[in-house]
């Protein structure tokens, strides 16, 4: 992961070893070695996303002169919200490393030995307000103890819902039979993403994003939680510690955008989902 820029690019290889020193070495060994169990362990896997978002985002910078000055806007899926919080210069590579280590190990700590899962849902025609009525109403009737609610909005075709094994396929079935959405596909998580599960770890994480330094991003960057960009640089700490158990507002954030006129997107990180995604909903777009 990521081991193609390092050899080939200096900034590349400076943003990984930067990276690699915050969280006191072995970041960048499991990185190009894995083994990769271990690597997408959600403690390891967010700071090796994190870095290589960051480094790949250097690369354009240094080699291709992309300068983030020049877009309307920045936004971040979950993780990837530190890694715009980067991009704009509100925090620095070292902090954001640290604090995505400590969320991936307080993410997996909140669940213990309980059941979880994350589903992803395929919506069929305009039903996504009509599954986010459901929903409130699928939690209040679950047992005690289970949970199911939705982790992200990831565009008018698909969500992804987050809890309990029983409760989440409980609210899939219900779902599914009202015809609202036909595949659920599991996702391969080891922790149950934003929902109220995580607020052992939202607890935990605050003081460590209330004594972190944030700075005016140099364009704005929206938020997960809203949908819209942050207000000044002194709310961006709360919402990062409600976004842990708070669902992605990912289709409103890009909407927010779209509205604004915003048609040619740059999508930089490991994977295309992103990009698929936007492919999906905005298919006369410039996706790069």
């Amino acid at each position: 992961m990521g081991s193609d820029i390092y050899e080939k690019y200096q900034s590349a290889r400076d943003v990984i070893d930067e990276a690699d020193e915050a969280v006191g070495g072995r970041l960048k060994k499991l990185m190009f070695e894995g083994p990769q169990q271990l690597l997408t362990s959600t403690e390891n896997a967010q700071p090796a996303i994190l870095a290589h978002s960051v480094a790949l985002l250097k690369v354009l910078e240094k080699e291709y002169n992309f300068d983030t000055r020049t877009c309307t806007y920045a936004a971040g899926h979950s993780l990837g919200e530190y890694s715009a919080l980067v991009a704009t210069r509100s925090l620095s590579l070292v902090d954001a490393v640290r604090l995505v280590r400590l969320r991936g190990k307080l993410m997996n700590e909140s669940i213990e030995d309980r059941k979880t899962t994350m589903k992803a849902l395929i919506i069929g025609g305009e039903h996504l307000e009509d599954i986010e009525a459901v929903m409130s109403k699928i939690q209040r009737s679950l047992p005690e103890g289970e949970v199911a609610e939705i982790a992200n909005i990831n565009s008018r075709s698909q969500v992804v819902i987050s809890g309990t094994v029983q409760g989440v396929d409980y609210a899939c079935s219900i779902i599914q039979t009202r015809g609202y959405a036909g595949r659920a596909l599991s996702l391969p998580v080891s922790a149950p993403f934003h929902c109220s599960l995580m607020a052992p770890a939202a607890v935990q994480m605050k003081p460590a994003l209330d004594s972190a330094k944030f700075a005016e991003p140099n364009i704005e960057v929206i938020s997960n939680v809203t949908g819209r960009p942050f207000a000044s640089a002194a709310e961006i700490p709360m919402l990062l510690h409600e976004q842990i158990t708070k669902t992605v507002q990912w289709q409103r954030s890009t909407r927010f955008a779209k509205d604004d006129d915003v048609h040619d997107w740059v999508v930089v990180g490991p994977s295309k989902v992103l990009a698929n995604l936007l492919r999906k909903e905005y298919p006369s777009d410039a996706i790069k």
